[in-house]
């Protein structure tokens, strides 16, 4: 028997390593790698047996005990590792403690893939040293795990498969190709050039989507321009708002009699003059054919608006908000920037955690008892410390003061308005007229739309007017980097102390030792 003790040692070994290895690289293959680990350990353990009479002597010594015992720990370690990574290998959970949530998905990402009504195919193509890839993996797994199995993955290499990359008309590494098979068995692909949440996001939006819907923003009345880079534009927002596979159109409705029947929204931005009276029965039309609208109506503009506004329960007020609530100062807004985080419930505001600032805006009015067929809602509210400031002589001279007579806060700021609609098509029978109210406009300009809740307040707002409710959620931002710096005499002592002091300790420490020992 001892003849076979040292083969049985070599294919012990050589099995428990091949096993290790195919562990590591080759996971799917279930039934070798566990085989393998199972026979070489079994090899292993005959080796020792059949060569135990020979070895008798070596292991009665105290060397070769205390040596056993060292293999005994290191070996009950291996096991420990090896138990806890099969456990979590099925039994996995992720804690992201950074400070905004940057390796967790949004609630919109996760929202969207819950919802996914037909299988999503990415391929990433990636060099295998290329940066970034782990981190694209990453994202892409978190992606499929989320999808209930409708969202699948894989990861290219480009040069070993060039006619792959050829197909879908990839030149740059680092392209992530989204497949979904819509209507009618087509294929819809959605290309992106950067695997990054947001984009990976809204490209699987518009994978999804069939065609393609119009958003058209009124202007000819001083309205905000969407097409404008200034911080009075609406540049940001626009470009937000087509990367949901939104179109966005200008309507100058004074020449035109009725409202275009592919418009999905109606945006009024801020009007600075009244509507002709053929545009205001152009969208009192549209609205019928529960049309939705939203609209942004600043401070002493537009007063025009009221009685198409009142006949759907809802008005705005002759005054200007002054907040002088401590929580606005400490973000760093003025009394006349109301800062909201009262939020009603509704599907809009539905998870909505962050507060909205609304410059210069004015207080919204919801009909107790709206007209027949309407129900309204108010949506936010400023605080406690607000009251609707009516005096333009003391907002124009910038000494303001709470009247008797003006309302205290929380003052409404924005509202909704459901209706029955009379004229809808066939095709639609059963669809309502949804209207917003917001009594400002500056907060989604290019100056503040980025601040805080702005954005995700406006983008959700469309997504329920356009009765898209499984967008409505905080939407994935650009991902922050957030450097550490130090000053010269702190990049010396980071230095100096792990590399240098603490090995030189431990040097002398461990000599210091080894004399005092012989010494004795």
């Amino acid at each position: 028997m001892r003849r076979f003790a040292t083969p049985a040692l070599l294919l012990g070994l050589a099995g428990v390593a091949a096993g290790g290895v195919l562990r590591v690289y080759r996971p799917s293959w279930a039934t070798v790698w566990p085989t393998l680990l199972i026979v070489g350990g079994l090899l292993l353990l005959f080796a020792l047996y059949a060569s135990f009479p020979s070895s008798r002597d070596f292991w009665g010594r105290r060397t070769t005990r205390y040596g056993l015992n060292a293999l005994v720990m290191v070996v009950l370690i291996l096991g420990i590792i090896a138990l806890v990574e099969a456990v979590s290998y099925r039994h996995n959970w992720r804690v992201d403690l950074t400070e905004n949530r940057r390796h967790s998905l949004a609630p919109q990402t996760v929202r969207v893939l819950q919802e996914l009504q037909t299988p999503v195919k990415a391929t990433a193509f990636f060099r295998p040293d290329q940066p970034g890839k782990r981190t694209a993996e990453d994202l892409l797994k978190q992606y499929a795990a989320r999808s209930e199995g409708k969202f699948a993955w894989e990861v290219v290499d480009a040069d070993r498969d060039p006619l792959r990359a050829k197909r879908y008309g990839v030149e740059t590494y680092g392209t992530v190709v989204l497949e979904a098979t819509i209507k009618d068995g087509q294929v819809k692909e959605e290309k992106i050039t950067d695997a990054e949440e947001e984009k990976l996001t809204n490209a699987l939006i518009r994978v999804t989507r069939e065609g393609k819907r119009v958003i058209y923003f009124l202007k000819g009345h001083g309205e905000k321009d969407p097409a404008s880079n200034e911080k009075t534009g609406l540049s940001e927002i626009k470009a937000a708002i087509e990367k949901l596979n939104y179109e966005v159109k200008d309507l100058l409705s004074a020449r035109e009699s009725k409202i275009p029947d592919d418009a999905a929204i109606v945006v009024v931005a801020g009007p600075q003059k009244d509507l002709l009276p053929n545009e205001l029965d152009a969208l009192q039309g549209y609205i019928g054919r529960a049309g939705k609208v939203l609209f942004m109506i600043d401070p002493f503009q537009a007063p025009g608006l009221g009685p198409l506004l009142d006949r759907y329960g809802l008005g705005v007020g002759n005054d200007v908000i002054i907040d002088v609530n401590p929580q606005g100062r400490m973000l760093g807004a003025g009394p006349e920037i109301p800062v909201v985080g009262d939020y009603q419930a509704h599907p809009i505001t539905q998870g909505f955690r962050y507060a909205t600032f609304f410059p210069v805006a004015r207080t919204v009015v919801v009909k107790e008892k709206p007209p027949e067929g309407v129900t309204t809602q108010a949506l936010a509210r400023t605080s406690g410390e607000s009251w609707a400031e009516t005096n333009e002589q003391e907002i124009k001279s910038g000494q303001v003061k709470p009247d008797p007579d003006e309302a205290r806060g929380p003052l409404t700021i924005a509202a909704v308005a459901t209706a029955e609609a009379k004229d809808v098509p066939q095709e639609r029978k059963g669809a309502k007229a949804r209207i917003v109210l917001i009594g400002d406009s500056d907060f989604s300009t290019n100056a503040f739309v980025n601040l805080s809740g702005n954005r995700d307040f406006f983008l959700n707002t469309l997504s329920w007017l356009a009765e898209e409710e499984n967008l409505i959620a905080i939407r994935p931002k650009e991902r922050r980097n957030t450097p550490v710096f130090l000053t010269a005499a702190q990049g010396q002592v980071l230095f100096w102390v792990p590399v240098v002091l603490v090995p030189l300790a431990m040097a002398v420490a461990g000599v210091y030792s080894v004399v005092r020992k012989r010494n004795r």
